[in-house]
């Protein structure tokens, strides 16, 4: 993918809140989850809870992670692997908090359940589509009417080291 998707990609991303968080350990199942993302930043932040299957794959040491988000609306799709770990910083903690996170947890963010982790992305296979209905349906038209497949956005993949880099930079 070019620096322009991968761009796109993170941009998109930032306006979906939710997707399907899983580890190859454990139960290895995937389970809905709420993301943030911070300015300058490539990992995927999460808030769980410490009794979490995701928690305990990764208490004592990182593990290989996917994040699957599916969102027509806002035209991304995409699959995203990376190593998922837990981070005990009150100060990133404080940074990720959200009225959301409060109403899961009892003693608020200073709740002892409180558990934060991390994915920092490896690889990603990403498609990014046109995010309009009636653009949809204007590229459905139009190859009906050519007979030439709709051109409905771009398809590809990208390495953490790109994905990093577009996160990064300015």
């Amino acid at each position: 993918m070019n620096t322009d998707d991968i761009t796109l990609f993170w941009d998109r991303l930032t306006a979906i809140n939710a997707g399907f968080l899983g580890t190859k350990s454990g139960t290895a199942r995937l389970v809905p989850m709420s993301h943030a993302l911070r300015d300058g930043d490539a990992t995927i932040w999460f808030i769980t809870a410490r009794d979490t299957d995701l928690a305990e794959a990764v208490e004592h040491d990182a593990a290989a992670a996917t994040y699957v988000v599916a969102e027509g609306d806002k035209g991304l799709y995409t699959t995203i692997h990376g190593e998922l770990t837990q981070n005990n910083d009150p100060a990133l903690r404080d940074e990720l908090w959200s009225t959301v996170a409060d109403s899961w947890f009892q003693g608020g963010k200073d709740d002892p359940q409180v558990c934060i982790l991390g994915l920092r992305p490896e690889r990603a296979e990403i498609w990014l589509t046109t995010t309009s209905g009636l653009s949809f349906a204007y590229n459905v038209l139009r190859a009906q009417v050519t007979g030439k497949q709709p051109d409905m956005g771009s398809h590809g993949e990208a390495s953490g080291e790109e994905l990093a880099a577009a996160r990064l930079s300015p």
